[in-house]
């Protein structure tokens, strides 16, 4: 007999567990259709400061097919995917969130497809119905901007909702880096993916943990992991910039020889220089964060502590 373990990172979703639990364990009927297959949950506690742990604990002592991992503190959804794939010993691993964005009836459809061999299942949004304007806006841009930097191809929209094999998990654990970007990871292990497309779903209670910053420093963290072009970029336009310069004091040397030493054009001068430091101290800020985050990796310091696990 076959297992599918769902792994469920959440924080402060109290409202959402017994739901979401619920909700899965409808559809073990079809997926049994498909195969003679176990289902088994796997909540992910990052550091809540609700009841969201009594709830997990309280389903755990319920049912036989729930476990679950409690961190210290909050450590980040990428830390909390990482423990629960390292946690999963089942023949296949699902990812999912636990505010019923991702809506459990897919998972039917992915154990379909990984029967007729694909190593992994993904999916992504066709529409951010529901969604505020200027997030949708933020969001897409991205994904422009990270596919056009970065050689490793994000589709517009995908979830970090996914099934995958135990030789597509075991691809994405070898990556051992701290500073984890999983929707890259997922992309760039290769192998054969199919990809399912769905409606935005709202969330089903309770409100998001994901603020503007967050999402903000979180794209960041996810194209400085996967790209070398904004070094690469800093590089260019420093280069740019010392050219301009170079002919800048080339005219101004001929005209004070031709016209004379006249002191004008000074708030040009100053304009100038004040745009040049700028983009000094902009791109020794970008050339500082990849060196931070190398710093961040030589020192190798586990990526969450458990505070409790079943």
């Amino acid at each position: 007999m076959e297992s599918i373990d769902i792994i469920i990172p959440c924080k402060d979703e109290e409202e959402n567990i017994e739901h979401i639990y619920s909700e899965i364990m409808k559809l073990e009927p079809e997926v049994k259709k498909v195969g003679d297959v176990n289902l088994n949950i796997i909540f992910i506690d990052d550091g809540s400061k609700d009841n969201t742990s009594k709830c997990i604990k309280k389903l755990s002592e319920q049912y036989k097919n729930v476990s679950y991992v409690i961190f210290s503190k909050n450590f980040g959804k990428e830390s909390a995917i990482y423990a629960g794939l390292k946690k999963s010993i089942g023949d296949y691993a699902v990812i999912m969130d636990c505010d019923m964005q991702d809506p459990p009836i897919f998972i039917v459809d992915m154990y379909k497809f990984m029967k007729e061999g694909f190593e992994a299942v993904g999916t992504k949004r066709k529409n951010r119905v529901g969604e505020p304007i200027i997030r949708s806006f933020f969001s897409n841009s991205f994904y422009n901007i990270f596919n056009m930097l970065s050689k490793t191809q994000i589709p517009n929209g995908m979830r970090d909702f996914c099934m995958m094999s135990v030789k597509f998990k075991n691809a994405i654990l070898s990556n051992m880096e701290k500073n984890r970007f999983f929707k890259g990871l997922f992309c760039n292990v290769g192998f054969k993916v199919k990809w399912i497309e769905f409606e935005n779903v709202n969330r089903y209670k309770g409100n998001t943990k994901w603020s503007f910053k967050n999402l903000l420093f979180y794209s960041i963290e996810g194209l400085l992991s996967f790209s070398n072009m904004p070094i690469l970029v800093s590089s260019i336009v420093g280069i740019i910039c010392c050219i301009i310069s170079f002919i800048t004091m080339l005219f101004v040397v001929i005209r004070a020889i031709i016209y004379g030493d006249r002191v004008i054009g000074w708030p040009s001068m100053v304009s100038i220089m004040l745009f040049l430091q700028g983009l000094q101290f902009l791109f020794i800020g970008v050339i500082g964060i990849y060196i931070s985050k190398n710093y961040i990796e030589l020192k190798n310091r586990p990526l969450y502590f458990v505070e409790e696990e079943s």
